[in-house]
């Protein structure tokens, strides 16, 4: 039974009247105490075997998490007190961070048994979205990264780390890099200088508050470069950062030393396993805008925000935790140099030959736990028995994955596979491990039942005590029942009364006068003897020694496997990078992906290519592959023009996620693949209003799109799908004719412009390196069939009526709008006749699309239908003869020359 706070919560009772809440009582004047150094956070107060909340907090509390608001005394000085057991407080602590709270963890520092007057308390830890250790709140296969900023004007610092697996960065970036560098990690948390709070503009991430981390502001003086580099120094244990690649980055250390001192405030606990330090250099990874990973859901979906249904959710056949998370890593941040690049895909395309060794390396995979996660707690000291024989286990998994080295010919896999050698230096902990511990051990480490028979003679003594002392209250059941006549007599334990004799109501005129009352119960009453007071002295005074030793014995084992704190973090991403290889292995052999040629050239070409996630979903054989050519030099720019739902937006995201996927390390979906190296990948698709910053659609669109024209080089891919959709016909027409030639003229990158304006398609005889293709339709009658082929030319028309009508839009309206699209398409021929094709002048600030004399289409009004009109809607040609046909169309042709001559 949860004892909630026992005789210490019971001193609120006896609170003076009229008192203050914080100065009734010792506990009180404790809380207060420590609550006044964490006021910006929810203290939980540790009394018993829960965790209590007052006042505030407790008011907040029970809103967030629908528990019950209570009050300990009545009247004016009553105090607000909400709480959890200690046992569940993971999924409270979840839920407190989920709505943007920070949490203290303010715990009993010493044994309440033990303790003379008020138990000692402490705040322990501080837990924050950015900070978290556990388990149980964090993702497997995703890291959870604390962001730090230092601003400057051309360039900002920024540091980021996991202290859940030890990784530690810094990088001097621009703010666009910074926005694509925060958009690759995604922190939980990202500290700012206090300064910047009020600006106006964010300094970082999105505005969609889904896509941007929470931010915590922090005193300017901790990101004092002078200050922030001592603090640096301190913890790499360094006299300078030469070696560490950042010597001459001062915002960079002012990022890290700011966050350093944060996690010391919050984590209050080792953090050793941060030793190495890595400098992110921009152009050692192909950068994406925000806008493009979201995009092309590459890490997860846009809607749902899941990894099924994205890249990584096609990709990831990983066996352990570090795997996942490496290649979400390597997704997330694909390599912008060939060398790496090719290395990756021989290591890969070795296990994807090889099913043998590949299914061998998988099999002992899933013998590995979480070693990078493990030795983060192993640096706080909160690893139990559980967690270090699974260790054990691990690194005897790891010994039989490095033996296949040897056979291993791509330099990067043996190079891994020798990584996991490093194991051998581990060995001697396994046998360690499983010789101190117990296999069946608890997760508790203070509860006893954690160390095996023979590993101390004192325990081992104690433990016969025990025993021998439980046997006896057995013998001593039998015999008082016996010798009193109660055959229902039991002896039992409770941690409350301790050991007592039970006996029900029927029969306490049988009780001995030597029995002494305990205990009343509704149909019982419960009696001590001083025989057994005594056996129960010494049966828990050997308990209490057991639980003792037993820890003591496992602090020992612990300190000793955290010598190998590094080493043990080493082998943990040694096995995240194999996962990660043996995984795009799996699906490449599973899914029949090709080896890509990864070159300098400027060149994409896809043969038979095929979208992965779509590739996955539908049975095999239903969609259609498609091939693609792009070379900057000669055939830059593809229009896509076709109906909505016919692939067109398949068609462009499959090429960049071709060259992701290529660039990652991956094999692709395709029959052959040659993907010059992209430096930078934007991708425009769709848009969506901001109102929170006075967004409308159309301007988001148009911010997005200044994005690609300022930032793209020759070297970058572009994929539009859609600009100028949110505006006017013309205006958007207008826009888009506009970005192409600037696409053409100036940046000169590879580009997918996928659109509804078929009038683009004129561009492609105006500028040498833009072409047309279209996505190929059937029509039969009013009937129309996506082949979801791609051919060359330009579609001539939008089949928007045709997709409106699969919708199901009501008949009635799709025939109304039957009539108009003619009006205004017979309209734009007439217009057409007249209308030059728009050629750019020089000095020319705008194109005309029309002749001047030209109303625009948008205002013209339907008139009503022509004799001829209403007559060809009013045959029956089902029902006519060969001979009436002919007499028909004579009359018809009458009514054609009756009608007037349009102007």
């Amino acid at each position: 039974m949860a004892l909630r706070g026992g005789a210490e919560l019971d001193e609120l009772d006896a609170r003076p009247p009229g008192k203050l809440p914080g100065g009734a009582t010792p506990l009180m004047r404790q809380y207060r105490r420590i609550k006044d150094e964490h006021r910006d956070k929810i203290l939980l107060f540790h009394l018993g075997d829960f965790y209590e909340m007052f006042d505030e907090d407790a008011r907040t509390a029970s809103r967030v998490l629908g528990i019950a608001l209570t009050s300990r005394s009545k009247g004016d000085g009553s105090v607000p007190l909400a709480g959890f057991p200690c046992a569940a407080a993971r999924e409270y602590i979840e839920k407190l961070l989920a709505a943007g709270l920070r949490v203290a963890i303010c715990d009993q520092v010493e044994d309440p048994a033990l303790a003379k007057g008020l138990v000692r308390r402490e705040v322990t830890r501080v837990i924050t979205p950015g900070t978290l250790l556990d388990e149980g709140l964090l993702r497997p296969d995703t890291n959870n990264y604390l962001a730090a900023l230092a601003p400057g004007r051309e360039k900002s610092g920024l540091a980021f780390a996991d202290l859940s697996t030890g990784e530690f960065a810094v990088a001097e970036l621009t703010r666009a890099e910074i926005e694509t560098e925060l958009a690759r990690i995604r922190p939980a948390e990202i500290l700012l200088p206090e300064s910047v709070r009020d600006e106006e503009e964010p300094y970082y991430g999105r505005a969609d508050d889904t896509d941007r981390a929470r931010p915590t502001y922090y005193p300017d003086w901790a990101f004092d470069t002078e200050t922030a580099r001592r603090k640096l120094l301190e913890h790499l244990r360094a006299a300078t950062l030469e070696a560490f690649g950042c010597e001459s980055m001062p915002l960079a250390q002012a990022a890290a030393g700011a966050l350093l001192r944060y996690l010391e405030e919050t984590h209050r606990a080792g953090m050793e396993h941060m030793s190495a330090l890595q400098v992110i250099e921009p152009g050692e990874y192909l950068a994406f805008d925000g806008e493009a990973l979201r995009n092309l859901e590459v890490l997860e979906t846009i809607r749902e925000r899941r990894k099924e249904g994205s890249l990584l959710g096609v990709l990831d056949r990983t066996r352990t935790a570090p795997g996942g998370r490496r290649l979400r890593q390597w997704l997330a941040r694909p390599l912008a140099a060939v060398e790496p690049i090719r290395a990756r895909h021989e290591a890969v395309g070795e296990l994807v030959r090889e099913q043998s060794l590949r299914a061998r390396l998988r099999t002992a995979l899933a013998r590995v736990q979480d070693l990078e996660r493990l030795a983060s707690r192993l640096a706080a000291g909160r690893v139990n028995a559980r967690d270090l024989l699974g260790l054990a286990e691990s690194i005897e998994a790891a010994s039989a994955l490095a033996q296949e080295a040897a056979g291993a010919s791509a330099p990067l896999l043996r190079a891994t596979l020798e990584a996991l050698g490093r194991a051998s230096g581990l060995a001697h902990l396994p046998g360690k491990i499983r010789s101190t511990l117990r296999p069946d051990a608890p997760s508790g480490v203070r509860e006893g039942g954690l160390i095996a028979d023979g590993v101390s003679e004192e325990l081992d003594r104690l433990r016969k005590v025990r025993a021998g002392g439980r046997s006896w209250i057995a013998e001593f059941q039998a015999r008082e029942a016996e010798r009193t006549g109660i055959s229902s007599l039991k002896v039992g334990y409770n941690k409350v009364f301790g050991y007592y004799i039970e006996v029900t109501r029927s029969n306490l005129h049988l009780v001995p006068p030597e029995y002494e009352r305990k205990q009343t119960l509704v149909g019982a009453e419960r009696f001590v003897t001083p025989e057994l007071r005594a056996r129960e002295a010494e049966v828990l005074g050997a308990e209490e020694k057991i639980v003792a030793l037993e820890y003591r014995i496992f602090c020992e084992l612990r300190d000793e496997v955290a010598k190998e704190l590094h080493a043990i973090r080493d082998l943990g991403a040694a096995v995240g990078d194999l996962d990660a290889l043996a995984s795009l292995a799996e699906v490449a052999a599973d899914r029949g992906y090709v080896r890509p040629e990864v070159d300098e050239s400027l060149v994409c070409e896809i043969q038979e290519g095929r979208h992965p996630v779509l590739d996955s979903l539908m049975e095999p054989g239903r969609l259609v592959p498609n091939d693609l050519s792009l070379d900057a030099e000669k055939r830059q720019i593809l229009v896509v023009t076709g109906p909505n739902m016919a692939g067109k937006s398949t068609y462009i995201r499959m090429c960049a996620l071709v060259a992701v996927m290529a660039q990652a390390g991956s094999f692709v979906p395709a029959a052959r693949a040659r993907v010059g190296l992209v430096d930078r990948l934007f991708a425009r698709v769709g848009a969506s209003d901001d109102i929170a910053r006075g967004r409308s659609t159309f301007m988001v669109e148009m911010v997005e799109t200044a994005r690609v024209l300022r930032a793209a080089t020759k070297r970058s891919l572009v994929v539009l799908d859609e600009v100028g959709r949110g505006t006017s016909t013309y205006d958007g027409v207008s826009i888009a004719w506009a970005v192409t030639e600037h696409l053409h003229e100036v940046v000169g990158c590879r580009t997918l412009f996928a659109t509804h304006y078929h009038e683009l398609c004129a561009i492609a005889d105006e500028l040498p390196r833009v072409a047309n293709v279209n996505v190929a339709v059937r029509e039969w009658g009013d009937e129309i069939t996506f082949l979801y082929r791609i051919v060359p030319g330009g579609a001539d028309r939008s089949y928007g009526i045709h997709v409106a009508r699969l919708a199901g839009v009501p008949r009635e309206v799709i025939g109304r709008a039957r009539e108009v699209l003619a009006l205004l398409e017979s309209r734009g021929e007439r217009a057409s006749r007249r209308s030059a094709r728009p050629r750019r002048a020089k000095g020319a600030e705008q194109m005309p699309l029309l002749a001047p004399d030209e109303p625009p289409a948008s205002a013209a009004r339907p008139r009503a239908p022509s004799r001829l009109e209403e007559a060809l809607r009013a045959l029956k040609v089902e029902e006519m003869t060969p001979v009436q046909a002919l007499v028909e169309l004579e009359r018809l042709k009458r009514l054609l020359e009756e009608e007037p001559k349009a102007e």
